[in-house]
């Protein structure tokens, strides 16, 4: 199991962006599929959107148009770019291995996005 690692959050204003990281320690070309979620606060975490080893993309209707996931195996990273944020995007952010739809593996310590008004 190569484990992920997320970085790159912080505190944003609203419209702003943001480049989020998931690293991995071996090699992520071995990771079929890597989703992103995010967990607002008090609430329980959901899909964002996540991409395949071939570069194909699939994201929830709530970031269409903003968030992009992008991958790149020489760097072992997969990348989530998130634009016009807004303060409902607040809340800790986290990728997954995801294998026949699911998240597997533990989950990492996640990193937090902060979008103030």
């Amino acid at each position: 199991q190569v484990p992920l690692v997320e970085s790159g959050g912080g505190l944003v204003q609203a419209g702003g962006s943001l480049r989020l990281s998931c690293g991995a320690s071996g090699s992520i070309s071995s990771i079929s599929t890597v989703g992103w979620y995010h967990r607002p606060p008090g609430k329980q975490r959901e899909l964002v959107g996540k991409i395949t080893s071939d570069g194909i993309t699939m994201y929830a209707d709530s970031v269409k148009g903003r968030f992009t996931i992008s991958r790149d195996s020489a760097k072992n990273t997969v990348y989530l770019e998130m634009n016009s944020l807004k303060p409902e995007d607040t809340g800790v952010y986290y990728c997954s291995k995801i294998v026949f739809g699911y998240p597997v593996g533990s989950w990492g310590q996640g990193t937090p996005v902060t979008v103030s008004s």
